[in-house]
């Protein structure tokens, strides 16, 4: 398998093929991972507390790379490395646009395709010396999968492509101000790795139809769906929230194109009516400060902000609130989005509220599960009134918690039976 996030890079990508692995040998599979060597990558986020999750079955091999987002973080100045899109970058200006357009117009498919070398040279040494009959490799950065492709050129071997979002559809492409040939060769890269990948794995319906439309000769049923999902295990032994504080939770990052304004709306309605409601919404992630400076500002003692924070601490966190809310971007095609902490909201079992499109992927999970309400951005009103009803259930001391195991389809060992599947036919 080659991927290029791995512990200690953090966040849900790396969970993905982080929990498969871990999951793998119990069904027979010995994976081998071919990932980049933490001191030469450039990371977002970092998180050691993963790696508890890497099994001692699993054969790991890293590599150097080079890394130009390093150089953008040194000459930028930033904290951080940036997220896909720049998403975590606080303000734009002439020099974020200039940043943009290098990435979008020199690096391509993206800024970290100065690891394909180091990982195919890896790669060829695992295929020349063992006997490997699969490989998989997973994206984003999309330039793995043309390490995938020359890999599958020059040997016999069945190529899994796990896309876990995406490509040139992404909801911050046109923000990277490509030139028309930029566009020309990343969708031609786009397009043979769906035409040359024996399988294709996706996380949701709506991005397998997607790629299906890239080209008449990829063949739908090579494209299987496998979501993201929650491992049972990071929910063992969780507090319980205290029941002083009404708690809203939010995880992740909150970039520019996320309609917040919807429940902090909802909540000043409820807080203009009761100043001393005891309501809080703890935002824990990268937010964008033109987002924070607007809730401060509208709900300034009803709002509380953390860093970024390990996984099983986020997991922490939300086990001890009480509703967990999720925002789907603003964007085009978003009815497609299915982020990975809806599977955990669904796994600590409290009320979701969900804003987005209601005819979204992630809307129809949250119905299937019993789960809780999506509203559309401009329905403040209806969000405020059903906020009220579990304040007042709050109130009462009556448990939210939810009383459905529709959500078990999602746990980390079912899903990976499916992959066992795909890998064996």
């Amino acid at each position: 398998m080659l991927t290029y996030y791995w512990p200690p890079a953090g966040g849900a990508g790396v969970q993905r093929w982080l929990k498969f692995c871990k999951y793998l040998p119990q069904y027979g599979v010995s994976p081998s991972v071919i990932t980049v060597d933490e001191q030469h990558a450039s990371y977002p986020l970092i998180d050691f507390s993963l790696t508890q999750d890497i099994s001692s079955e699993i054969k790991i091999i890293k590599t150097a790379s080079f890394e130009p987002l390093n150089f953008y973080q040194k000459v930028s100045g930033r904290k951080q490395i940036p997220y896909a899109g720049f998403a975590n970058e606080k303000q734009s200006n002439w020099k974020h646009e200039i940043s943009r357009f290098i990435r979008g117009n020199f690096f391509i498919p993206d800024a970290r395709r100065g690891w394909i070398s180091y990982a195919l040279k890896a790669a060829v040494k695992q295929l020349e010396n063992r006997e490997i009959k699969t490989l998989i490799t997973t994206s984003p950065p999309h330039s793995t999968q043309l390490a995938g492709l020359k890999l599958k050129e020059k040997y016999d071997i069945n190529w899994i492509a796990d896309l876990r979002d995406p490509w040139t559809d992404i909801y911050y492409y046109s923000k990277m101000n490509h030139t028309t040939w930029a566009k020309k060769l990343d969708a031609h890269y786009e397009k043979t790795v769906l035409e040359q990948a024996d399988k294709v794995i996706v996380v949701s319906e709506f991005i397998k139809q997607m790629f299906v439309s890239k080209s008449n000769k990829v063949n739908p049923d090579k494209i299987h769906v496998i979501p993201n999902g929650y491992d049972e295990e990071d929910f063992e032994n969780l507090k319980t929230p205290d029941n002083h504080t009404f708690i809203i939770a939010y995880n992740g990052t909150l970039a520019p194109d996320y309609p917040v304004e919807t429940i902090v709306e909802a909540l000043k309605l409820i807080v203009d009516e009761d100043p001393h409601c005891a309501v809080r919404i703890q935002f824990t992630g990268s937010i964008e400060q033109h987002k924070k400076d607007y809730i401060t500002n509208k709900i300034p003692h009803h709002c509380h902000f953390l860093d970024s924070v390990s996984h099983q601490k986020s997991i922490e966190l939300l086990s001890q609130s009480h509703v967990s809310l999720l925002i789907i971007p603003d964007v085009s095609n978003n009815e497609g989005i299915l982020t990975g902490k809806l599977f955990e909201y669904l796994a600590i079992q409290n009320p979701i509220i969900g804003i987005g499109p209601k005819r979204g992927e992630a809307a129809a999970i949250i119905q299937k599960c019993m789960a809780g309400y999506v509203f559309e951005k401009t329905e403040i009103n209806e969000l405020a009134n059903r906020l009220k009803i579990w304040l007042a259930m709050f109130k009462r001391k009556e448990t939210l918690k939810l009383n459905s195991f529709l959500h078990q389809q999602y746990s980390r060992k079912k899903l990976t039976q499916k992959l066992v599947t795909l890998i064996s036919d």
